[in-house]
């Protein structure tokens, strides 16, 4: 994954703002591989549609992933006859490394793109760039597993597409519904801050995006579309099948091991409701206390299994340290992780010994408590050692809880950076006054980048590299 470029700060969510007459407000990109039947019918057709239903001024931009027939020609011919058709070559294939290059190009503040097949019913774009332009979503995608959506094609395509999306959702818990729809669109300036964090270059460039999109809290609007199939589709199912369970194993271990810097992708403060403060309540608090609740219930079943396994074997106080000190390392790092939403292995080993510190005071609880009871009965039954065991953990785990969340992952606060307000320092409000700032935040608005020129140096993308070898490319 890409992890040497910072991505900044996403936007806040606004109506684009009024641009240079005959300004595009949308860029619809087509990429084409070898489509020198197929291009100018699409073209032709495209441009009528908007011409006639679409309400603002567009453009239509055709990326020739290094075509090897006509297609440039065609294009060419294309971009001399029709006013707001362009044309790109690209000296590599890669549907991904083509919307790269021209999306980071394109001065249009909505960026969309369909495939040249026209598969997707046109009357269903201007619903899919109306949310992106009034400020209401970042992304929209077409869907054709929407229960509303019609689609023909067969039974084999429609197998590998849901068994596809089932994979999305059961590793990496994307909540949209359809992945591989070549009917997508994205704003340019959620696009800017995106686009460097993506790595793929060719089909999985849509899902990764989405699933980075996603995580990073922004709004995915789905339009449900009338699709039809292309008998005469080009695409190698197997082996774009195959590439695209590899990108799923990326993405993945990216996620999990924290390699990618996702909690620096903030909006700016109050455009997301999870940002919004409650008065009195710190933030964070009401989830972090449940997914302490949740950790803390199965940290519980996992060490009475382990002191009940111990105390086949050894004494009770013995059992009962083995069985704390196993369960105590397991708490901390699923605590780390799913309650404080620390990612990366930075800070662990530190995290681990605070989280020794918190296990000896429990240990003294729990230890204690053995030490009463046995004082006051010799030979307590088992029930009796494990109800006062129970009691005991109970009062640790509200003691664990506060010492995790004022001491040993104090930094985090839930995972949310306190915000800053532009051109000033973040208020205090108490214990959230010493956390550091985020990134600056000031809008970006549509038309920054058309001249070369970013007011925020931390919004600038990546490098493009459009003439990258890809020699597993295949459209």
């Amino acid at each position: 994954m890409r992890t040497d470029s910072s991505p900044g700060t996403l936007p806040a969510r606004e109506h684009l703002p009024a641009g240079p007459a005959g300004a595009p407000v949308l860029d619809v990109v087509i990429p084409v591989y070898n489509e020198e039947r197929d291009l100018q019918p699409c073209v032709l057709r495209l441009h009528e549609h908007l011409e006639r239903t679409f309400p603002y001024p567009f453009r239509i931009t055709i990326a020739d992933n290094a075509s090897t027939d006509a297609t440039p020609e065609v294009a060419r011919r294309l971009e001399t006859r029709i006013a707001g058709v362009r044309t790109l070559r690209l000296e590599q294939k890669g549907r991904g490394r083509a919307l790269r290059t021209v999306w980071s190009a394109s001065d249009a503040p909505v960026l969309a793109y369909m495939d040249v097949d026209l598969s997707t019913d046109l009357n269903a774009l201007l619903p899919l760039v109306a949310p992106l332009i009034s400020g209401h979503s970042d992304l929209a995608i077409g869907s054709r597993l929407a229960r509303s959506a019609r689609v023909v094609r067969g039974p084999k395509r429609e197998f590998i597409s849901r068994s596809y999306n089932l994979i999305l959702r059961g590793s990496l818990q994307a909540r949209f519904s359809d992945a591989q729809c070549g009917f997508k669109a994205i704003r340019r300036d959620v696009a800017q801050v995106l686009l460097p964090l993506v790595e793929d270059t060719g089909w999985f460039f849509d899902t990764e995006m989405l699933v980075l999109a996603e995580r990073a809290g922004c709004r995915i609007h789905e339009v449900p579309v009338d699709w039809v199939d292309d008998p005469d589709s080009t695409v190698h199912i197997v082996r774009t099948a195959t590439e695209d369970l590899k990108g799923v194993w990326r993405v993945g271990k990216a996620l999990a091991t924290g390699s990618l810097p996702l909690d620096r992708l903030t909006r700016p403060f109050g455009d997301d409701p999870r940002d919004r403060e409650i008065m009195d309540v710190p933030k964070g608090l009401a989830r972090q206390l449940v997914g302490f609740c949740v950790v803390g219930g199965l940290s519980t079943l996992f060490y009475l299994l382990l002191y009940s396994g111990f105390r086949l074997f050894t004494g009770s106080q013995v059992a009962n340290a083995l069985a704390l000190l196993i369960s105590a390392v397991a708490n901390t790092a699923a605590n780390r992780r799913l309650t404080f939403g620390v990612r990366g292995p930075g800070g662990a080993v530190r995290h681990q010994a605070q989280g020794l510190v918190v296990f000896g005071i429990g240990l003294a609880l729990t230890s204690g408590s053995l030490v009463a009871l046995n004082a006051a009965n010799a030979h307590p039954a088992h029930s009796t050692e494990l109800a006062v065991l129970v009691a005991a953990n109970l009062a640790a785990t509200v003691l664990r809880f506060l010492l995790f969340r004022i001491w040993v992952f104090s930094d985090r606060d839930g995972g949310l950076p306190e915000p800053t307000a532009p051109g000033g320092p973040a208020p205090s409000h108490g214990a959230h006054a010493a956390h550091p700032p985020v990134l600056p935040t000031s809008p970006f608005r549509a038309g920054d980048a058309a001249d070369g020129t970013w007011p925020d140096a931390t919004r600038r993308p990546g490098p493009v590299r459009p003439y990258d070898t890809d020699p597993g490319e295949t459209r």
